[in-house]
């Protein structure tokens, strides 16, 4: 029988311990890979669960909002929020008319160079050169000779050299479903943000009539705004967003274009015609 020196034996013992080191090594990088993996579809699956539970909130808020709108008596005529309470859940639904907002299949091209300069910050030149391809854009035809408008505010993203960057910030402030507004906008109707446009910029002013407004004063003093920008036209359509606070310090904002006036099809008061939700982070407020 063959002898294994003693230096050869330890060298194997060695070789097969730093063989275990490496074994054990391996699996923990894989057991800790797991957990990882698991606890970030745990906290996938819970924030999905989350954002489910909150646009079904949302959508119940919205909907207790339209049926106190169908017995009032007259309809809001001016940005307004409203809270709501439902299933121990406190929320909060912002009701905008859409003559309060741009409408970007009417709005002419100088309303639409003070958006992208004010809301878009864009310089005077690539705002000038963004709207007369707006313009270009909506004015295009169809077979029939038709133009083709844009069906949605997404469809801003037709335009060249428009970046989604840009549509993020001009969404809240725009619609493409107005109609009859012609090009103007409500000052009654429209947010701080959307004065500041028709403003062309000036803060102060529209946060002034914003805080007229607020404070319930009948006719705000528009003469600083640019007045081939405004009118006082009324519409049976809003947007009606709901805010939804999640656990994470995000929130699901549930918006619903609505026109107040009754869906003979489904037999409700109302018809909505654009559904939409996100997720986002909850604005900081009094930095």
């Amino acid at each position: 029988m063959r002898k294994i020196h003693p230096d050869a034996r330890r060298h194997q013992q060695g070789i097969a311990l730093i063989a275990v080191l490496w074994i054990v090594a391996a699996l923990s990088i894989i057991v800790t890979g797991v957990v990882h993996s698991v606890r970030s579809e745990v906290r996938l699956i819970n924030h999905t669960r989350q954002a489910v539970e909150g646009v079904a909130l949302g959508e119940a808020a919205i909907a207790l909002v339209l049926q106190d709108f169908s017995v009032r008596p007259q309809r809001p005529t001016q940005l307004m929020q409203i809270d709501v309470a439902y299933l121990g859940h406190a929320m909060q639904v912002e009701i905008i008319p859409l003559s309060g907002l741009i409408d970007i299949n009417s709005a002419p091209a100088p309303l639409l160079t003070s958006l992208y300069i004010v809301a878009g910050a864009k310089d005077a030149a690539a705002a000038v050169a963004l709207a007369e391809a707006t313009v270009q854009v909506r004015s295009e035809r169809d077979a029939r000779g038709r133009e083709k408008g844009f069906e949605a505010a997404q469809d801003l993203l037709r335009v060249p050299g428009f970046t989604f960057d840009l549509y993020a910030r001009l969404s809240p402030l725009i619609t493409a479903e107005a109609q009859g507004a012609g090009g103007k906008v409500n000052p009654q109707a429209a947010s701080k943000e959307v004065l500041a446009v028709l403003a062309q910029g000036n803060l102060a002013l529209a946060n002034d009539l914003a805080a007229q407004r607020a404070n319930g004063t009948a006719d705000i003093d528009t003469t600083g705004l640019n007045a081939p920008f405004i009118g006082n036209l009324a519409s049976s359509r809003y947007k009606l967003q709901a805010r939804v606070a999640l656990a994470d310090g995000m929130q699901v904002v549930v918006s619903r274009s609505i026109d107040l006036r009754p869906d003979s099809r489904s037999g409700l008061p109302w018809r909505i015609f654009n559904a939409e939700h996100w997720t986002q982070a909850v604005p900081v407020t009094g930095v």
